[in-house]
This record gives structure tokens, C-alpha cells and sequence, in this order.
């Protein structure tokens, strides 16, 4: 089941959706949920998360 980023504000503006997966986390456009896809390994999904939580990503 897809579900949508809680940075997305429901006035339009870039956001993401995600699912879980057996190996990990399907991401995709919540604009475009009929094109592209990527699939991130688990291990890879919870680095990124932890990343942005601490502020440590950019």
C-alpha cells in the first residue's frame, strides 16, 4: 500500500510516495504513480531516513 511523504501539504507541491516491500522501499512521483518507480534496499532506506532526521544529508 502506497502512502503518501508528511512533508506533503495537499496544496500540489513536490512530495513522494512510498511502499514497503519484500526487500525494502518502492519510492515514486505522487504526481506520477503510473511512471517510475524505485526500488532501495533496506539497509539503504533506513541510512537515508536516519540521514534526514539527524540533518546530516545535505
Amino acid at each position: 500500500m502506497w502512502f503518501t511523504s508528511s512533508y506533503s501539504n495537499g496544496a500540489g507541491g513536490e512530495c513522494v510516495e512510498c511502499a514497503v516491500s519484500g526487500r525494502g522501499t518502492l519510492v515514486r512521483d505522487s504526481k506520477g504513480s503510473g511512471e517510475l518507480v524505485v526500488s532501495i534496499g533496506s539497509g539503504a532506506w533506513r541510512s537515508f531516513v536516519r540521514a534526514v532526521r539527524e540533518g546530516s544529508h545535505g
